[in-house]
This record gives C-alpha cells, sequence and structure tokens, in this order.
C-alpha cells in the first residue's frame, strides 16, 4: 500500500507539471515578425509644412491599407512626394504599425535624391525604409510621422 501511494503521487505530479506546461505554451505571448511596408508621402509647406499620405502594410500574407499624416516642424520650404520600401521589425498583430513614429538613431537621410530612415513607435515596432525623394524640399523630417490603418 505503501509504494502504491508513492506511485500515485509520482505519477499525479507528473501529470500535474506536463498539463502546465501546455497551459504555459497557451499563454505564451506571440513571436514577433516582420512585414513589408510600401509609402507614398507628399510634403508640402513654407517655415511649418504637412506631411501626408498613404501606403500598405503586408503582413502574413494579408494586405492593409495605411494612412499616413504628420507635421514637420523643421524648416521645410518647398513641395516634394517620397516613395519609401521597406521592412517592419517586432510586429506581433497587425494593429503594431499604427502610432506615431521618432526616429531611430540618425533619422532620414538625404543623398541624391535616395532617401533611408529608420523610425520606432511606442509599440515596439522599427521600421528601416529607403526611397527616392522627387521635387524640391529644404527638409523632410519623418519624425511625428503618424501611421494608421485605413
Amino acid at each position: 500500500m505503501d509504494t502504491l501511494t508513492r506511485r500515485s503521487l509520482i505519477l499525479s505530479g507528473a501529470g500535474l507539471a506536463g498539463a502546465g506546461l501546455a497551459t504555459a505554451a497557451f499563454i505564451a505571448p506571440a513571436e514577433a515578425a516582420t512585414g513589408s511596408v510600401s509609402l507614398h508621402i507628399a510634403s508640402a509647406g513654407f517655415i511649418f509644412g504637412v506631411t501626408g499620405g498613404s501606403g500598405v502594410f503586408t503582413f502574413r500574407g494579408q494586405r492593409f491599407p495605411l494612412r499616413v499624416g504628420g507635421i514637420s516642424a523643421g524648416a521645410l520650404i518647398g513641395v516634394s512626394a517620397t516613395d519609401l520600401v521597406g521592412t517592419a521589425f517586432n510586429v506581433h498583430a497587425p494593429g503594431d504599425i499604427a502610432g506615431i513614429y521618432s526616429a531611430v538613431g540618425a533619422g532620414m537621410s538625404v543623398a541624391g535624391g535616395r532617401s533611408t530612415a529608420q523610425l520606432s513607435n511606442a509599440n515596439g515596432v522599427r521600421l528601416r525604409l529607403h526611397g527616392r525623394q522627387v521635387g524640391f524640399s529644404f527638409s523632410i523630417d519623418l519624425s511625428g510621422m503618424s501611421i494608421s490603418l485605413a
């Protein structure tokens, strides 16, 4: 009888531990993934500018339309359009892409009409974008750019 009791305790303990591991697997947060981003941004202004545009976020095989807005507080003089493509990192769900973005590191640089930018939002999403700027603009500042699902 003493052996049966010990064996029962060991088996029931192993069963509880296995059930706890299985439950933890269902509760664990989703793995962060990457998606692709395509944005068309237009800017216009004199001293203070307005920036707006649209785009598409492709995540796990689905396409989500985007709206882009924001205000450039830099010395914006002129009109320009920028087409950017790139990758969104650290995305758990499509809604994570929405938010206000700030520059990471050096922010946006323009060389010969080519633009590169690294941005992040409060959800932890990081955008690495590159593209081409067309038109005349003294400054285009993507910090403060807001992206929302359309």
